[in-house]
């Protein structure tokens, strides 16, 4: 078997997963797969509750779908769009988000919706049907997915909102946010958090408002009024997200973020970009300067790809630079990126 992520509590157990493991024909991640077992077959003591466990089997189920259903189209960027299943084809946010599913789709992106109604629709009406995927929640009064998606392979059926919202995070390269209710603005709020506290990938995050609108205009100044005076969140939060009313510039906003900046991961103590180019040993030494506020210990520098990731085939082909990230400063992370985008 593969690399295995911890020693086996019990040697018979491991033997037998093993075991099943091969009788299966084996594949991908060997090692975590055996761990999952493991880990099901601890509910048979720890969990009593049958709805508790039922809860775990779904979600594991239909995480491993999503994933399934996303991985022929990893390499391709998708943007996900959020906004209100209320809004009519008649509004102008519904004829935008037309528009902005349509334009990405020209850049070569794909868009991925909740699959209902409104600015969901909308979405895929721009984007087409080969360009879209769809991630419905079943709902007692929204059950049916909209038309564009409706029969598309690329539509997965969730029964649980946190497994849709975690794979329509988990597979964007950007976000999109359209004028909604509770459900956007929740999920608008959930991308913000993540990003604050290092828990997903920094991504452009888009609000999109209506032609001369005030409805994220009026969300800003109450984020700025009562988040930032009060110092709830720092002055550099308000970097994870742009407002504009013009769905070319967010799309703009949205592709400039990758024009030299590609992705991240954490290597032990190292923070590694990877990108397009890499800056000077002029343009590193600013950098250093400029933010070493968030530096603890090894500085911005060139590196190759490490052990880790050549273990993983991760990106290989890319430059990349590293640095010693003090794992809090997030926002001012996303400050880095801006000014590497520069080069």
């Amino acid at each position: 078997m593969a690399r295995r992520a911890k020693p086996p509590a019990d040697p018979e157990l491991q033997r037998r997963i093993e075991e099943l493991i091969a009788h299966k024909g084996g594949g991908h991640n060997a090692d975590l797969v055996a761990e999952l077992i493991e880990n099901a077959l601890k509910l048979l003591h720890d969990v009593e509750h049958r709805g508790d466990a039922r809860v775990i089997q779904t979600a594991v189920r239909e995480l491993r779908y999503a994933s399934k259903l996303f991985a022929p189209y990893a390499s391709t960027p998708k943007v996900t769009i959020f906004g209100s299943a209320r809004t009519q084809s008649s509004q102008p946010e519904y004829r935008q988000a037309v528009a902005f599913g349509r334009r990405m789709a020209e850049a070569g992106w794909m868009v991925i919706t909740g699959a209902g109604p409104g600015i969901m629709q909308a979405g895929h009406e721009g984007a087409g049907p080969e360009k879209s995927f769809g991630a419905n929640i079943r709902l007692p009064w929204e059950q049916a997915a909209n038309p564009v998606i409706l029969r598309d392979k690329k539509l997965i059926h969730f029964k649980y909102f946190f497994t849709r919202k975690f794979t329509l995070l988990r597979h964007s390269a950007a976000l999109a946010l359209f004028p909604g209710g509770f459900g956007t603005l929740d999920e608008g709020y959930e991308a913000l958090t993540l990003m604050q506290t290092g828990k997903a990938q920094l991504v452009p995050l888009v609000f999109v408002d209506r032609p001369r609108g005030n409805f994220w205009k009026t969300w800003d100044r109450s984020v700025r009024e009562h988040l930032l005076r009060k110092k709830l969140i720092s002055p550099e939060d308000l970097g994870f997200y742009q407002l504009t009313d013009d769905v070319e510039q967010a799309a703009e906003w949205i592709t400039r973020f990758y024009r030299n900046y590609h992705s991240s991961r954490f290597v032990k103590e190292l923070l590694v970009l990877r990108l397009q180019r890499v800056p000077s040993a002029v343009a590193l030494a600013k950098l250093n300067r400029d933010f070493a506020d968030i530096i603890e210990g090894d500085p911005l520098r060139v590196i190759a790809p490490t052990a880790e990731e050549r273990e993983d085939d991760e990106c290989l082909e890319l430059p990349r630079v590293a640095f010693g990230f003090n794992r809090k400063n997030y926002g001012r992370l996303r400050q880095i990126i801006d000014a590497l985008n520069e080069f």
